[in-house]
């Protein structure tokens, strides 16, 4: 473990226990721009974390990154502090400027047919991106896309685009994004460097949501054990009964798995590889995601959709996350095609190669 972790986490956490309050995301979901809660965190410069001490950031590794992100999905915080620390990553891997603001990402794919064309100015786009993460929110966003045969990092000012605004089912922004007719000069367009691509950005987007769910689980668990000793039926506190430990203990097996899981994949992007170990996270914390927020609420009852109670904060959350750069049933798909593609001979030492599984994209 970096030396840096607890100290990172500790932060992250004292800063959102004091700025993200339940009243804050109340009111993020009505439209209202977090600025305090956003300010302190890169006050703190927790959107920069990612990124290299030459451009202003910390130089932590994926695992310090991973942690603080969990913080974040333990309070449900409303900001795009993933995206932001994405999308840093992509420009310092490009040498591109990082503008200051919160910055989000475009993640590519059959719903984003975005296409470049050089121009005597620069490049010019074509295309629509659909569902971005807080596309209107971010002062810049930034994709990894082809210029004909070449792939390459963009830098596109938001306030060239048409965007429709739209939110997931936590209320968080994921607008769509006109591209059409916007040009970027050259300065903000670079090749995309060795080990950057659709496909890694899809691994990292993918390995930011996996941190941002293990984080909500955690705070789901502990909502509900703490309901579970205060609730008082037929004398007692429901868990005292059976079927609710029962529950209870499914529950607490699902976050430890997802964990693990979590901190597995963290440690293997910090050797060079990791897409293995991302897969298997986004699949198994994605399961975790379904089964512990339904007993959650079958524990809580009616008052866990309520305005007055934390816990839908992270439910929704957790159902609209799970579905963001791949589901678990994209990811098991992927593992499958690529165990299959192997052969009974060479799958075994393709499995434990250093280099690990190849990146899907790349």
């Amino acid at each position: 473990m970096s030396e840096l972790r607890a100290p990172l986490a500790n932060t992250a956490e004292r800063l959102l226990q004091k700025f993200c309050l339940p009243e804050t995301v109340n009111d993020a979901e009505k439209g209202v721009w977090p600025g305090r809660l956003w300010q302190a965190l890169e006050e703190a410069g927790m959107h920069r974390a990612w990124l290299s001490e030459a451009v202003g950031g910390s130089a932590v590794d994926v695992g310090d990154v991973l942690a603080m992100l969990r913080a974040a999905g333990r309070h449900a915080a409303p900001v795009p502090l993933a995206d932001t620390l994405l999308a840093g990553w992509l420009l310092e891997a490009a040498h591109l400027r990082i503008p200051d603001g919160p910055l989000s990402v475009v993640p590519m794919g059959v719903q984003t047919p975005l296409e470049l064309r050089k121009t005597a100015g620069g490049w010019q786009f074509s295309g629509m991106a659909r569902r971005v993460p807080w596309g209107a929110a971010a002062g810049h966003l930034v994709l990894v896309g082809r210029a004909g045969a070449e792939s390459v990092v963009a830098l596109v000012e938001t306030s060239r685009c048409q965007v429709e605004r739209d939110r997931n089912l936590a209320g968080e922004a994921r607008d769509d994004v006109d591209f059409a007719g916007v040009t970027v000069n050259h300065a903000d367009l670079a090749p995309a460097p060795a080990g950057v691509s659709e496909g890694s950005l899809w691994q990292r987007g993918a390995l930011t949501r996996v941190a941002l769910m293990t984080g909500a689980l955690e705070k789901v668990i502990a909502l509900t054990l703490r309901y579970a000793n205060e609730r008082v039926q037929f004398g007692k506190p429901i868990g005292k009964f059976q079927a609710v430990q029962q529950q209870l203990a499914v529950m607490s097996a699902e976050v430890a798995a997802a964990c693990v899981a979590t901190d597995a994949a963290g440690q293997a992007v910090d050797r060079g590889h990791g897409l293995a170990e991302t897969a298997c996270a986004k699949v198994r914390v994605g399961e975790a995601a379904g089964a512990v927020a339904a007993l959650a609420h079958q524990i809580h009852g009616a008052i866990g959709v309520t305005h007055e109670h934390t816990l839908n904060h992270s439910t929704r959350r957790l159902w609209s996350w799970r579905d963001e750069f791949g589901d678990e049933i994209e990811w098991a798909g992927y593992l499958g095609h690529w165990i299959a593609a192997q052969g009974p001979a060479a799958f075994w030492p393709a499995l434990t190669s250093p280099a690990g599984i190849p990146t899907p994209g790349a």
